[in-house]
């Protein structure tokens, strides 16, 4: 099926709202959804479904949560998501932390209790498109083994960076601290085929390709060895003991089967630069750009998504006649 962006997102805010999350909830975090599937991030785009969907049934989550906003400092917004979805905390927290980082140069949401399930790159892009620089971190429930550890302690633990740059949109990163994203190995089993070596490990600690023997027991491991280990471990710190929010190591979606997301926390730092770098900002990322193409960069974080996105935008997004028939029957399905 090929649909428009607002068609898709239409119908995955219909199943959400169908399995107990609130009209204005839903149409927030499908939005976050189709973006994803959009701009080619099956990883995170349609195939999430059954998840988020196994998610609200198992009370995992509030999906009607209201987050409540604090600001405890000029420069500093506090977010309780009260068990909802990060996306809605996000919605809640946008006003205050822009007028605030306009006011100091400097800002930061600090998010907790909340479920973090999507790309990360929409949380920070929006925010470099009005020329602020954005940072941020979530931790997850423990799925990888660090230093030499004998069982999973820290998350993937994802981070997203986004900042203008003069005549082109935002660069924009997304990675997490594993070798591979929870998201692409469980692309990998749905696809069947297996994914490279280093990934991940079996239930028994031996290195496996298999994506099946990784998620079902197994763990993942973190990207450069001690070095991702250690990003990792500043994010726990960042999104989880400064915020407020849950360790991945405490998780209890155990106690509710068929749960899949983290309840965790999240930290965004907001950045003025023309406070700093004034008006020259912008032209002096595109500088860095151009100087990285001279030397033979012919890929930059970004752009093969951007790419996709304008072909989207203009063709429609191909969703996959199986997936477009699961979503579909995610809006029909009795909810008893």
């Amino acid at each position: 099926m090929i649909l428009t962006e607002a068609a898709l997102a239409g119908l995955i805010a219909e199943a959400l709202a169908r399995h107990g999350m609130s009209a204005r909830n839903a149409v927030l975090v499908a939005a976050v959804v189709a973006a994803a599937e959009r701009d080619g991030a099956a990883s995170h785009g349609v195939l999430r479904m059954p998840g988020y969907i196994a998610t609200l049934k198992s009370g995992w989550v509030d999906g009607t949560a209201e987050p409540v906003v604090e600001q405890p400092a000029p420069a500093i917004v506090m977010v309780d998501a009260r068990n909802g979805f990060a996306q809605v905390a996000h919605a809640a927290a946008r006003e205050a932390g822009l007028a605030a980082v306009r006011e100091a140069g400097m800002a930061a949401i600090c998010i907790r209790d909340s479920h973090h399930f999507a790309a990360l790159w929409p949380d920070v892009e929006p925010f470099a498109e009005q020329g602020l620089v954005a940072l941020t971190v979530v931790n997850t429930r423990s799925r990888i083994v660090v230093w030499g550890g004998k069982r999973k302690v820290l998350g993937t633990n994802p981070m997203a960076f986004a900042c203008p740059r003069a005549d082109a949109p935002p660069f924009v990163w997304d990675q997490a601290s594993s070798l591979r994203a929870q998201g692409e190995v469980l692309l990998a089993r749905t696809e069947g085929h297996r994914v490279p070596e280093g990934v991940g490990l079996d239930a028994a600690g031996n290195p496996t390709t298999d994506p099946a023997a990784i998620l079902d027991g197994g763990a993942l491991l973190p990207f450069g060895g001690h070095k991702g280990a250690g990003i990792a471990f500043m994010i726990e710190v960042l999104a989880a003991a400064l915020t407020g929010g849950r360790f991945g190591f405490l998780d209890e979606s155990a106690k509710f089967p068929g749960a899949q997301t983290s309840n965790a926390g999240q930290f965004l730092l907001l950045i003025d630069p023309a406070r700093s770098a004034g008006d020259a900002f912008a032209g002096r990322v595109s500088a860095l750009v151009a100087a990285l193409r001279e030397a033979g960069s012919e890929r930059l974080p970004g752009e093969a998504r951007q790419r996709r996105r304008e072909q989207a935008l203009r063709d429609g997004i191909v969703v996959p006649d199986a997936a477009y028939q699961r979503l579909l029957a995610m809006t029909q399905e009795a909810t008893g």
